[in-house]
């Protein structure tokens, strides 16, 4: 059974912690949607936060900058009928050595490789910090 939260549980946790690609939705400045495919990981304080690696200047950042909510939605890879879309907004914004080491270890966890491959020349990295404000959970089909 489905279930809607204002936090995370460890079910969905699982979800970021997997090699599972999330769907990020902005808006944009007419108020449209945009969905960017990316990967995603979440960190635990006192309570989680979804972490999303971009570069300055990106789309998704540069709406971000104007309105900070977002919604994002990962699917298992391996049962693709258990999903969590969650509603929030981004708390903060990471830069520098921090941003760079983040993508290094996501590039770790999707490709299996020690160094992020797609960067540009001048590229600054920015780690997005996304509280959750809304989270649907729908539990695998067994």
């Amino acid at each position: 059974m489905s279930k809607v939260t204002k936090q995370i549980t460890e079910p969905v946790a699982l979800l970021f912690q997997g090699k599972n690609f999330a769907f990020v939705s902005t808006l944009m400045k007419d108020g449209s949607p945009q969905i960017t495919p990316t990967w995603v990981d979440i960190e635990k304080n006192n309570e989680y936060s979804i972490l999303v690696n971009t570069a300055e200047g990106r789309i998704k950042h540069k709406n971000l900058l104007r309105d900070p909510r977002l919604a994002i939605s990962v699917v298992n890879g391996s049962n693709p009928y258990e999903m969590v879309t969650i509603r929030g907004k981004v708390t903060e914004q990471i830069t520098q050595d921090a941003a760079e080491e983040h993508i290094d270890k996501l590039a770790k966890k999707y490709l299996g490789v020690d160094k992020y491959p797609g960067r540009s020349p001048g590229e600054k990295r920015i780690i997005l910090r996304i509280k959750p404000e809304k989270v649907f959970y729908q539990p695998p089909i067994r």
